[in-house]
């Protein structure tokens, strides 16, 4: 295929060659962006509840390292306020690429790739320590291959600003955790917001009845 187009990608090249101009293509096309757009909701419905988790707010999950105004909602449990700041960081990484979805993508890709590099070594570690060498080993080789296409990645140059934006956020949270005095329950703050929220929702839901056994 070489180089696509400055008005083209690669995947959508590869469409047309396989399938023309037709329905087929267009498509093609339309799933792709429904791919896209599903992956930045998933972003915009994780991040504004984890800033929610690791804010002062009294539903949180008490951890208390991020402003108590992140933790703030609707009646839909919607934490506005920290969905205001993944939009308005959204909005400064793409003015910063003006519109290029080239540079956009090779953002996002290295982002990606560092969280998946991530995981896999905890799940190594975890393996290793649980004393389960298959699976030690699984992860490792994923992340032997993750540590590879990152390094291709970072090759083009662009991306490092992907690792240094990375770097900066991991630093300012770690920094706010140990001015809190290092908190503990950091890693399940999700799940510790989630039962808030159930606790605190008006129409809480009821375990069903147990049926009387009868005499």
């Amino acid at each position: 295929m070489g180089i696509p187009r400055p008005d083209s990608t690669q995947i959508a090249g590869i469409a047309h060659a396989a399938a023309g101009t037709g329905p087929l293509y267009g498509l093609f096309q339309a799933a792709s962006a429904l791919l896209l757009l599903a992956a930045a909701s998933s972003s915009f419905q994780a991040g504004p509840g984890l800033l929610k988790a690791l804010s002062r707010h009294p539903h949180s999950a008490g951890v208390g390292i991020l402003p108590r105004a992140l933790g703030e909602t609707n009646r839909h449990h919607t934490p506005y306020w920290s969905v205001l700041v993944y939009l308005g960081v959204s909005a400064a990484v793409l003015i910063a690429a003006s519109g290029h979805e080239q540079e956009l993508v090779l953002f996002y890709a290295v982002a990606v790739f560092v969280s998946f590099l991530a995981g896999l070594a905890a799940m190594a570690r975890f393996s290793l320590r649980d004393r389960r060498p298959g699976l030690a080993a699984v992860n490792i080789a994923g992340a032997a291959a993750v540590t590879f296409t990152l390094l291709v990645n970072l090759a083009r140059g662009y991306p490092l600003l992907s690792i240094a934006a990375t770097g900066a956020i991991a630093g300012i949270l770690y920094t706010l955790w140990a001015k809190a005095g290092r908190p503990a329950g950091v890693e399940e703050a999700e799940r510790h917001l989630d039962d808030a929220e159930e606790t605190s929702s008006p129409h809480p839901q009821r375990a069903p009845a147990t049926p009387d056994p009868g005499p």
